[in-house]
């Protein structure tokens, strides 16, 4: 231990983080270019080659040249997913309390409803199981 001193470990765990966070915001972009609307199949060729062969460099500039749009997509989806959910939520509320039979179609039902939702990409895994839970309970 007295070959590697304590400055030396903290410098390599400063490292190692700062390389984490690049990879999480190599995915964060390569994510944003495959769901962007606004680019063209070309376009999202040009950035994918440019992200992946000069990866440091080609991330920079990526966020540089469309980081607002990207926030401003990030925060559009959150918008539409929460719209979403609270609409299901409008609906089942509006189905009334119904007991016996019916009520177990009913949840049948329900339960593709959520499960189309999940895979839409309108609700999130978490929004899903306490809606289910909800339904079954």
């Amino acid at each position: 231990m007295d070959e590697y001193p304590l400055l030396n470990l903290f410098w390599t765990m400063l490292w190692f983080f700062l390389w984490i966070m690049w990879l999480f915001l190599l995915f964060k972009v390569i994510s944003d270019i495959f769901r962007s609307d606004d680019l063209g199949g070309w376009a999202k060729a040009g950035w994918l080659i440019l992200a992946l062969v000069l990866p440091y460099l080609g991330v920079l500039i990526y966020v540089i040249a469309r980081g607002k749009s990207m926030g401003k997509r990030d925060v559009a989806e959150a918008k539409e997913r929460e719209a979403a959910f609270k609409a299901y939520v409008r609906e089942a509320a509006a189905t009334g309390d119904t007991t016996g039979p019916a009520k177990r179609g009913s949840s049948v039902e329900e339960l593709a409803k959520l499960a189309e939702l999940k895979d839409r990409g309108a609700i999130t895994d978490e929004e899903f199981q306490r809606a289910k839970t909800k339904l079954l309970v």
